[in-house]
């Protein structure tokens, strides 16, 4: 796996988002109520506090011992407690899931409503959040079932409208401009 996905600012991190499906879950399940890239930066913040990132490894740990890795200094998130339950709670089902890896999220599926369906069955992944990384994995993964862009809804466009369509720091002043821009408006990322 490998992607074009830029949004940290963090040559390292970046690589790992974009090299580690099991990051670049966790960096998406982070992606709200802070910075796009503060979420996208927390999976390196993890590996380099517990030596990898595995998900069994997370999913097995003790939630109070977990938290503390969450808290960092530097948090991996604005909420720690509540981001570090829920990471715990992606890993536990890619365990049970998926036999411990993250990329069978998305292998093998036949229709972008199948991918949809998996992401969706993920704790933390709602239907925007979801419909995001398969626009995620179309446009910046070359990952591409059929029906692809329905699925994904909206952000299968060309509009700079979510985090799927950044890989430069260009394309992420891009985002954030519409993104300001339909806020001033009273819109949403899929109107």
């Amino acid at each position: 796996m490998k992607g074009t996905l830029a949004v940290t600012g963090d040559p390292q991190a970046d690589a790992l988002v974009n090299e580690d499906p099991l990051a670049l879950l966790i960096g998406m399940l982070l992606d709200q109520q802070v910075p796009m890239e503060w979420a996208f930066l927390g999976p390196s913040l993890l590996r380099a506090r517990l030596g990898g990132l595995d998900a069994a490894a997370i999913a097995s740990m003790d939630p109070d011992e977990f938290l503390v890795v969450a808290k960092g200094p530097r948090a991996i998130h604005r909420f720690p407690k509540a981001m570090a339950k829920r990471v715990q709670d992606l890993c536990a089902a890619i365990v049970e899931h998926h036999g411990g890896r993250a990329e069978r999220v998305w292998e093998g599926v036949d229709s972008g409503a199948e991918l949809l369906a998996r992401l969706r069955a993920l704790p933390g992944y709602g239907e925007e959040k979801s419909r995001i990384f398969v626009a995620i994995l179309a446009k910046r993964f070359g990952i591409r079932p059929a029906g692809w862009e329905e699925a994904a809804g909206p952000f299968a466009d060309d509009e700079p409208r979510s985090v799927a369509d950044i890989h430069d720091p260009e394309s992420l002043a891009a985002v954030r401009a519409w993104k300001k821009a339909k806020k001033a408006a009273g819109k949403s990322k899929q109107d």
